[in-house]
């Protein structure tokens, strides 16, 4: 009972947290297909659409970090199109050249919009796992493969895209920006209040464990943005862990 309650406690602060979050949030794009939202002067979670089955018309984030006229884009929106108007939103509207596009996973919402990417020259990372899982699609798959770690340097700071467990994916990686004391979970981050939602491909026993794993690696954490949903702090992790905690 008491591990009940306390689970509610930490609920209802990460909704009242949430709520404050989303309220400070600034539009720097929005259409029908393709939002992006300002977290900072140099980070943005951009926001595409999937049609599903099992959920209905889902939105999608990833990330997009700017720093001294280069970018990396952290998943690609879910549609070639869609890709395009964030090309030009990056290199036309910031003027800042891309130099890297980093996949979380093999699911089309995290590169069902690549093409558009290989077209214009860039170059696209992903954990090797990712590429095995995704070449059978007959699809745009990421031209570059790491195993554990992958360090880009954008405009003078890293970015640390990293394997650290099987959680919604067996493949699934997180992106780190350690100047914006960021973390881009995708979808084995939850947001406040969603379910566990699909888990055809999840390891449900080893989640809340990877979960633990990216707190410990990244205490300093101030911004941690979900698959799906609004972004917030350290408490989705906490949340997410929470969910999946084996009972």
């Amino acid at each position: 009972m008491r591990h009940g309650k306390h689970f509610l406690l930490l609920t209802c602060t990460m909704f009242m947290t949430m709520l404050c979050r989303s309220q400070k949030q600034t539009i720097a794009y929005n259409s029908d297909s393709l939002k992006i939202i300002a977290l900072s002067e140099n980070s943005f979670v951009h926001v595409s659409y999937l049609q599903t089955e099992d959920f209905g018309k889902v939105a999608c984030n990833g990330y997009i970090y700017l720093k001294n006229g280069e970018a990396v884009v952290v998943d690609t929106p879910t549609e070639d199109a869609v890709s395009e108007a964030l090309l030009a939103w990056v290199t036309k509207e910031k003027r800042h050249m891309l130099r890297a596009v980093v996949i979380n996973h093999f699911h089309s919402d995290c590169l069902g919009g690549l093409q558009p990417f290989h077209d214009a020259g860039i170059a696209s990372y992903a954990n090797i796992r990712t590429i095995a899982l995704a070449t059978p699609s007959g699809s745009a798959v990421p031209l570059h493969g790491f195993s554990d770690v992958l360090w880009l340097n954008i405009g003078g700071s890293m970015v640390e895209n990293r394997f650290l467990g099987a959680a919604h994916t067996s493949d699934n990686v997180c992106t780190y920006v350690s100047d914006e004391a960021l973390l881009f979970g995708g979808c084995m981050v939850k947001s406040m209040n969603a379910t566990k939602g699909f888990l055809g491909d999840a390891d449900t026993d080893a989640w809340s464990e990877t979960i633990a794993k990216i707190q410990h690696t990244y205490p300093d954490l101030k911004t941690v943005i979900p698959g799906h949903g609004e972004s917030g702090g350290t408490e989705l992790l906490q949340y997410t862990e929470q969910l999946f905690l084996k009972k």
